[in-house]
């Protein structure tokens, strides 16, 4: 199974969503809450490539965007190939 790492924030309906899909999909993912550790947002800017707003979720090491770009791989088929 991939390595999935999400960082988040409590009260993000974003969020909410990436991980509802991951669920659904059964792939075990790691939450990364910004609420609850907010010292790792720096991190995630920086392997995120600047980009500030969450969910930020990596797949396997990979960077693949937030809740839309996860979204947009389910509908072109290429997010199930990056789960196994």
């Amino acid at each position: 199974m991939a390595d999935i790492t999400i960082y988040s924030t409590t009260v993000c309906p974003f969020c909410v969503r990436a991980k509802m899909l991951f669920d659904k999909k059964g792939a075990a993912y790691t939450e990364i809450n910004l609420d609850k550790d907010p010292a790792r947002r720096g991190e995630m800017v920086e392997k995120a490539g600047g980009r500030r707003t969450v969910p930020q979720i990596f797949i396997n090491g990979q960077h693949v965007g937030g809740c839309d770009d996860l979204y947009e791989l389910e509908l072109d088929g290429k997010l199930d190939p990056m789960l196994t």
